[in-house]
């Protein structure tokens, strides 16, 4: 067919798809990309074991027309529940919201493990300032961050899916997330996350405010 066209012939004008580029695959998806991210298939095996505090799990929920969001991070042992509104998603108020949260108990703490979300792309240099480690779950797995996800659930129960966040003061994400945080849970012997937190962990309530 090429070689018709070149020699002045019009077979190629009637070429059904004569218009369209061909689609050029094989190019990595270069959005979103996170540096030197660690796998959660790197993760100690204590961290699946559930048997020390301070292995979290960390996710951003967002609000009605992508705007503010709530950073959502939660403990894998007791469940206990780190919640703060940011007025964006972006990457340094993300970061700097959790750094915020987790300060006042960074000595207990061990790891954090998120999604791929480009808001987490400063996890160095959270992981840094806390002194933890920062792990990422596979692509599309929500399960492997189970208990972020079923804690965000719980969350959704306050705050409905597709909700504008600025209706939703800063006091009321305090009082969801005390009263999350003091529900009695079935898998803790129906025990609440705060009371495990202290009578096992000896970690004092005053510290998480």
């Amino acid at each position: 067919m090429q070689q018709d066209k070149i020699k002045g012939g019009d077979l190629y004008l009637h070429l059904r798809f004569r218009n369209q580029r061909k689609r050029k695959y094989g190019h990595p998806e270069k959005r979103g990309k996170l540096n030197n991210r660690k796998s959660i298939h790197d993760r100690p095996k204590i961290i699946e074991e559930r048997s020390r505090f301070g292995d979290l799990e960390i996710d951003t929920i967002v609000g009605k027309n992508h705007h503010q969001s709530l950073v959502s991070i939660v403990d894998r042992k007791t469940g206990y529940l780190w919640l703060k509104k940011c007025s964006t998603r972006k990457s340094q108020e993300v970061g700097e919201a959790t750094v915020h949260l987790l300060d006042p108990v960074k000595e207990k703490l061990h790891s954090i493990t998120a999604d791929n979300g480009k808001e987490f792309s400063l996890h160095e240099q959270i992981a840094a300032e806390l002194g933890i480690e920062f792990y990422f779950a596979d692509p599309y797995s929500a399960w492997q961050r189970g208990t972020n996800e079923n804690t965000n659930g719980l969350i959704r129960q306050y705050i409905r899916k597709g909700s504008d966040l600025k209706d939703y003061s800063d006091d009321y994400i305090t009082e969801i997330t005390h009263r999350l945080n003091h529900r009695p849970r079935k898998r803790l012997g129906f025990k609440s996350s705060s009371q495990v937190l202290f009578q096992e962990h000896g970690v004092a309530l005053q510290m998480l405010i």
